[in-house]
């Protein structure tokens, strides 16, 4: 039987007492929302904090809000309130489609947005998707609040721009007209961890690609590993085709790290990056001219 270590347990009724505990017991404390990811590794004694931090009654980290021309979502929200979530869908379609793929139903009602990002796991869904939408996160400690861009929140494997004493408590997501955003992923069987998988948003100007972002799970280190600059350029500026396509899927297979497993070969999954960055691409493509009322579809 695997059981976990001896370990604290507090639910925290505010975030400021959340905050208190966090900085008094240090890296000894982990935050526990949904607990898929955390609690499995206790018990397999890959995690052993001395104290866990419940922080599921703090409902104002729970919400979805539209302020001026950003969405803010709290690291709260379930995955099923995002994928059911109106104003998410019109917006950042490829938040639903990457939702749709997350798991089971039992994991999406518990899990939350701000579990999976601080997770950080080099295979999860949303720290792509995050990425590919230049979303930023909030970030609170006693000090105050500090704003940090997705390109610099994860910084390896498990590991995050979130300090001692200092949770994340919302992410902010900017709201661009004319937008189209898509992802596309590849697993073993439904709701398994990636084997691939390739996010794309971008927005059309006078029929030219503006604004686009692209992010890759599970063939690197992780999100903030991954070097996709130069896809991004690519885009920047030119007219969607298929010519385009082919070259940012080469771009994007160049460009990332993955490693053989029981999921695949690197080779194959080098490969499945550079298709599914260019299935992403139509579709993203599509979903902008439909949201600009020109032809395309979904």
């Amino acid at each position: 039987m695997q059981v976990p270590a001896s370990f604290d347990y507090r639910r925290a009724t505010s975030v400021a007492e959340a905050l208190e505990l966090l900085r008094r017991y240090g890296e000894e404390a982990r935050v526990v929302a949904g607990g898929h990811s955390l609690l499995p590794m206790m018990k397999l004694r890959l995690a052993g904090p001395e104290l866990l931090v419940d922080i599921n009654g703090l409902h104002e980290l729970d919400h979805i809000e539209q302020v001026g021309d950003e969405l803010h979502i709290g690291a709260l929200t379930r995955h099923r309130t995002l994928l059911e979530s109106p104003v998410v869908g019109r917006y950042f379609p490829i938040v639903h489609d990457a939702e749709k793929v997350i798991a089971d139903p039992p994991v999406r009602n518990r899990g939350t947005i701000g579990g999976s990002l601080c997770q950080a796991d080099p295979s999860e869904d949303l720290s792509a998707v995050c990425g590919a939408l230049h979303a930023r996160v909030v970030i609170r400690g006693e000090d105050g609040e500090r704003i940090v861009p997705m390109a610099d929140f994860h910084q390896g494997p498990y590991e995050t721009a979130v300090g001692v004493g200092e949770m994340l408590v919302q992410v902010r997501i900017p709201v661009l007209p004319g937008a189209g955003s898509a992802y596309e992923k590849v697993e073993r069987k439904s709701g398994d961890w990636a084997v691939a998988a390739a996010g794309v948003a971008l927005t059309l100007r006078e029929g030219r690609i503006a604004e686009s972002g692209v992010g890759l799970a599970a063939v690197g280190a992780g999100a903030g590993a991954l070097n996709l600059a130069p896809v991004q350029e690519l885009l920047d500026g030119n007219e969607p085709s298929e010519s385009l396509y082919e070259e940012a899927g080469r771009l994007a297979s160049a460009n990332c790290s993955p490693v053989t497993d029981g999921r695949g070969s690197a080779e194959y999954k080098r490969h499945l990056a550079g298709e599914l960055t260019r299935r992403a691409l139509r579709r993203s493509v599509a979903r902008a001219r439909t949201a600009q009322g020109t032809t395309g579809e979904a």
